[in-house]
């Protein structure tokens, strides 16, 4: 059985927000947490049809901690890491846009959760850390590879070999977070955020998403003729219409 009150669901306007929900532990992860976020993940996958953006946040002014390390360990680690690791990337692969809505900590499995969206919006208590080389552990949720990709080589080499905090607006600076604002303007921000995502072509937002992750790290010319080749064309529902989302009359 899932604790269904460890991450909360709550769905407005075409928006999901899920909220890791063990804030006596700054949400922490065990694998009770784990799996219910599964669930919720899983639910969006099969029927998400009017799910046109997800937010992944935390309670009680803390995103998440990373994994709970007093938690026992699992019979099959190996396998149950696998399983955590494709769940991130399932959501990574959701074709709707994802927000991590991040203050207070965000530290190293955290962290992982927070690069598994496509993009972060912090507020500035949030503080950014690997902190794997403190415990004598190595990333296996996708931090060496999520990473660099947002950060550059050098800088995700200084996160994790110091294990240093970042603050909210050092995250924005380097790249990691892509806004970072007061932390009593972070929920009009996200909401903002989401309104202009949500005002543009759902079927445009997924096969754009689509297309940048598909071709991450082909060579140009391989990626040109991916996006070619593989274009998903028009949105159905425009071409019908025959006007721009929003109304007739919009441009731009």
């Amino acid at each position: 059985m899932t604790d269904s009150t460890l991450v909360l669901r709550d769905d407005a306007d075409g928006v999901c927000t899920l909220t890791l929900n063990r804030p006596d532990q700054r949400n922490a992860v065990n694998r009770e947490l784990f799996r219910a976020f599964r669930g919720h993940v899983r639910d969006i996958e099969q029927d998400g049809a009017d799910v046109g953006l997800v937010v992944i946040t935390g309670a009680g002014g803390h995103f998440c901690a990373g994994h709970d390390l007093k938690s026992p360990p699992h019979p099959d680690a190996l396998g149950w890491l696998r399983q955590e690791m494709l769940i991130l990337e399932r959501l990574t692969r959701l074709p709707q846009p994802v927000i991590a809505k991040v203050q207070g900590s965000c530290y190293t499995g955290g962290l992982e959760f927070a690069l598994s969206a496509d993009f972060i919006v912090c507020g500035t208590s949030a503080r950014f850390a690997d902190t794997h080389g403190k415990w004598g552990l190595v990333p296996g949720w996708g931090l060496s590879q999520r990473l660099p990709r947002r950060v550059g080589q050098a800088k995700a080499l200084e996160m994790m070999l110091t294990c240093q905090p970042y603050t909210g607006d050092e995250a924005a600076a380097m790249g990691l977070a892509n806004i970072c604002v007061p932390d009593d303007a972070l929920d009009a921000k996200v909401a903002g955020l989401a309104a202009l995502i949500l005002g543009n072509s759902r079927h445009s937002n997924a096969e754009n998403k689509r297309l940048i992750y598909d071709t991450d790290g082909m060579a140009l010319g391989a990626g040109l003729s991916h996006e070619l080749m593989r274009n998903a064309g028009f949105d159905p529902a425009m071409r019908k219409k025959g006007e721009p989302i929003g109304g007739a009359g919009k441009t731009g």
